[in-house]
């Protein structure tokens, strides 16, 4: 598979602040929700990930927000890996209005492959294989 993984939902009112904008720490769960669908695109889970003796965690994260997602929204959230190391992933999104397409956050995460005791492993053969580099499908 080589595009980019895409989940959408509605932003949901427990989502929100007084405002009717999602609250910032919402989009983090997002980019996981995101990253756990690209994964099972992939064939594998989180879980298997675990059972094989390894933990994906996150080692860093940023969001630039452009637009508020405001209560009731579509959302459209886009998950592509943009680097890869034997390490190390860094998976990049795209936060957009699932209906206009207007792009409301721009997102990465890098991810550190750690063994069972917590300390930081190469990623398993099949894992790496399963996963490749895809270009930013969107404009930034």
């Amino acid at each position: 598979m080589t595009n980019a993984s895409e989940i959408t939902f509605r932003v949901n009112y427990s989502e929100t602040d007084r405002m009717g904008v999602a609250y910032y720490a919402r989009h983090a769960v997002w980019l996981d929700m995101a990253r756990t669908e690209f994964l099972r695109e992939r064939g594998m889970t989180y879980r298997e990930v675990e059972d094989m003796g390894f933990r994906l965690v996150v080692a860093e994260m940023k969001i630039r927000y452009r637009k508020p997602a405001e209560y009731d929204d579509l959302i459209l959230v886009r998950c592509w890996v943009e680097d890869l190391g034997s390490r190390r992933i860094l998976f990049a999104y795209s936060i957009e209005n699932g209906e206009s397409r207007q792009v409301l956050a721009k997102a990465e995460t890098t991810m550190v492959f750690l063994d069972a005791n917590f300390t930081p492993s190469r990623m398993p053969k099949n894992v790496m294989a399963a996963l490749t580099r895809i270009p930013e499908p969107i404009p930034r």
